[in-house]
């Protein structure tokens, strides 16, 4: 019988881990394969290795802490296998949807309704998530927001690339051996920003890996039934999976469907989403990159937008008239992946002579049913496994 429960266990953990795959390949290289730098599949190989180095390395906190610092009910393996199915059921939900959904709030909220339905909860554990929950979005707004003000016009200017029309790298056949060479259309401009673009890809795929990873294994882990080096890499060839399957999807709605973000700002959002995420992974604290990357594209909008005065004349009184849609001025020549313009298109202005007449509405930059449907699974997704979770261990004597 421990045999059957302990197969049962492991299955269940590679579904918790499929559907993380599905759900945070998505978010790391959505951008990237939108904009055209990087296959679907190339993207789920990068994806696969570096959500694993993510969990070996700086992910081992959170899965100490999911698998025993929350509650205080020991991880039988019947109580891991019902709270990593409700975990998965939850995240399936969000991929059939084709939306990215936290799998950290969704994993917390999973033990969080086992500790509500056996007061066992460590409220002073939890705080302390939820406390960061909230700190850490607004953090990466204010960020974003003074990227948006001070930097990001210079950053368009300098680093502003078009996207040729053939292959990145072509096989040159002349010699005896074939070698690589660039494109006849390609710039050593473009070549660099490609590398950046997949590189923060994969930069937010070790953040991911890191935060998520003990989702996925975290309760076997803390019920002895499975080491940590074990449910790490059982949990990486999960999120492999999905990143070849169900990501497909998730990858299609954050690189086309749910905004026209430039890729210049996807690049400062993922740097700055990432950074907090695998800073908060490092201390133990399981976080929502979902969120804080959208926080983090508001504040950088919004940054932007208050370029059109200066602080002398916010005291004053005069406010900018602020919107996300910032990020798509005219003068904003696209990076990778942009349709026209050249760096020598664009021309920085000072703060206080943008006119506010340059910055387009917001629904230029979301598409606004894509964006209510994301924001609808991301209070959804962990408010179905934290009820569900709460029901059956509270209800069903077996459990």
């Amino acid at each position: 019988m421990d045999g059957v429960l302990f197969a049962v266990g492991i299955l269940v953990a590679a579904f918790v881990g499929f559907n993380i795959g599905g759900s945070s390949t998505g978010v790391a290289f959505g951008p990237a394969v939108g904009a055209g730098t990087i296959s679907k599949l190339g993207a789920a190989a990068l994806m696969t290795v570096f959500a694993l180095a993510g969990g070996l390395t700086v992910g081992r906190e959170v899965v100490d802490t999911l698998g025993s610092d929350i509650v205080t009910t020991e991880f039988t393996m019947v109580v891991s296998i019902v709270v990593l199915f409700f975990v998965g059921f939850a995240l399936f939900l969000s991929n059939v949807a084709g939306v990215p959904a936290s799998t950290s709030m969704t994993a917390v909220g999973a033990i969080a309704g086992l500790g509500l339905a056996e007061h066992t909860l460590k409220w002073s554990t939890m705080g302390q998530i939820v406390a960061w929950w909230l700190v850490a979005p607004v953090v990466a707004f204010w960020v974003s927001g003074v990227i948006g003000r001070y930097l990001y016009p210079t950053l368009v200017e300098r680093f502003a690339i078009d996207q040729s029309g053939g292959s990145l790298f072509v096989l040159d056949r002349t010699g005896a051996l074939p070698r690589p060479r660039l494109g006849e259309e390609t710039t050593s401009r473009e070549v660099f920003g490609t590398v950046v673009v997949v590189g923060i890809g994969c930069y937010m795929a070790f953040a991911a890996g890191a935060s998520n990873v003990a989702n996925a294994v975290a309760p076997l882990v803390g019920s002895g039934s499975l080491g940590e080096t074990e449910g790490i890499l059982l949990a990486g060839g999960a999120i492999g999976l999905g990143a070849f399957t169900i990501a497909r999807r998730t990858m299609d709605t954050v690189g086309n469907d749910l905004t026209d973000l430039p890729l210049l700002a996807a690049i400062v959002v993922a740097v700055v989403s990432s950074t907090v995420v695998t800073g908060l992974s490092a201390i133990g604290i399981p976080a929502s990159f979902v969120v804080i990357a959208t926080m983090s594209i508001v504040g950088l909008g919004w940054g932007r937008a208050t370029r059109t005065v200066t602080l002398g004349e916010t005291v004053y009184g005069e406010t900018p008239d602020v919107s996300v849609g910032a990020l798509t001025a005219a003068d904003d020549a696209p990076t990778v992946g942009g349709e026209t313009g050249t760096p020598t298109d664009v021309e920085t202005r000072p703060i206080g002579e943008e006119r506010s007449e340059e910055i387009p509405a917001a629904d230029e930059l979301f598409e606004p049913k894509t964006t209510a449907r994301v924001v609808l699974m991301q209070n959804l997704v962990p408010s179905i496994a934290t009820i569900a979770a709460f029901l059956v261990f509270r209800f069903v004597p077996i459990v």
